[in-house]
């Protein structure tokens, strides 16, 4: 682990030559709408402070806190808009009454592009997300609305978020075929409690040029050290709760508080915080580009901005990888088996592409 990263240590996101910090600000804790997120002056001295460590990559949506948090943002980037990088994300409806309101389809991308526009107050956005497969429009629809967008200005780089690695990998092979932008980066939960992404859209995000951009890299607080074995059962007065939320997720379970106990028991004996080393853990993987960082106070953040200088011996990376390990399920097991591997290559040995 590289021991002097900071938020200025900037990375090329994907394919693309735009530089992104290690770390991405997420804002969906930006506005007291949901009944948990930051108020306005905490969410500002947030943003104030990422940035002014050199932190210029700001996440958002049209839906958080119901659109309050890209207001937010549009408001605390006044007059340091053109050094930002503001990724947002379409597809969540902002009527539900209207059919059109939501999915994937070029209308609702559109309109859903100038609300954002007009709430981030700017005449550009960055990065546009599609944010969740609808399983309804087809990808020839999304990509080339999203060429069109790119070639009208309104958005520098298109980008997706949560759906099938073929569906993604059909995308991109589209673009490249008829000249439209190119995805640069895949939004997906990732984290040592959510590894399955490793089957397929980790290693097709590696191929096809998009950088990951892991979303709950501390699952939900699980992994900041925040539960405990009580909170497997629920109680009568947390309701509308974080903690209802990740309970109705599946996150909170004993197998999950088990690797939670050991990232707990790494940060007691090395002197970081279970949030740092999990965080750290993500930025291992060479796929990853920059975990999003979800802070509601400030020493939340200032925390999690630490996750850029945890340096740990490799059997403490051991001790996390083995316990969190996934199986890969087939054909990667079965490929990776030496009795298969001996009858496709004999005896013939071979250094794999990287």
């Amino acid at each position: 682990m590289n021991t002097s990263l900071s938020l200025d240590h900037y990375r090329l996101l994907g394919r693309s030559g735009l530089r992104v910090s290690p770390l991405a600000l997420g804002t969906m804790t930006f506005g007291a709408d949901w009944g948990w997120g930051a108020e306005l002056a905490e969410a500002r001295r947030l943003f104030d402070v990422y940035v002014e460590r050199g932190g210029n990559f700001i996440d958002t949506a049209n839906r958080y806190t119901e659109g309050s948090a890209e207001r937010f943002v549009g408001e605390f980037a006044a007059g340091r808009r053109d050094r930002l990088v503001i990724a947002t994300k379409y597809t969540l409806p902002m009527q539900p009454d209207d059919p059109n309101s939501g999915g994937n389809h070029r209308k609702s991308m559109l309109r859903t592009v100038e609300g954002s526009l007009q709430r981030l107050n700017t005449d550009y956005i960055d990065l546009l997300y599609l944010h969740a497969w609808d399983f309804t429009t087809s990808v020839e629809e999304i990509m080339r609305a999203m060429d069109d967008l790119v070639r009208a200005g309104k958005v520098l780089y298109v980008a997706v978020s949560d759906l099938p690695a073929w569906q993604a990998s059909r995308m991109q092979m589209l673009a490249d075929l008829r000249g439209w932008s190119p995805l640069i980066a895949l939004q997906i939960e990732y984290s040592l409690l959510e590894r399955t992404v490793e089957r397929e859209l980790m290693p097709m995000a590696q191929e096809l040029g998009m950088g990951v951009i892991p979303w709950s890299p501390l699952a939900g607080g699980v992994l900041s050290g925040k539960y405990r074995r009580q909170d497997l059962q629920p109680s009568p007065d947390e309701a509308g709760s974080r903690r209802e939320a990740v309970r109705a997720k599946g996150t909170l379970n004993a197998h999950n508080l088990d690797i939670a106990d050991a990232v707990n028991q790494i940060a007691d004996e090395t002197g970081y915080s279970p949030s740092q080393i999990a965080l750290a853990w993500t930025l291992r993987h060479p796929t990853v580009t920059a975990p999003i960082v979800g802070a509601r106070t400030l020493a939340q953040l200032e925390d999690n901005l630490g996750a850029l200088k945890v340096a740990l011996a490799e059997d403490h990376w051991r001790r996390l990888d083995d316990l969190s390990a996934i199986e890969l399920g087939f054909p990667h097991d079965f490929l990776a088996l030496p009795a298969t591997r001996n009858i496709m290559t004999g005896s013939v040995h071979l250094a794999r592409r990287r």
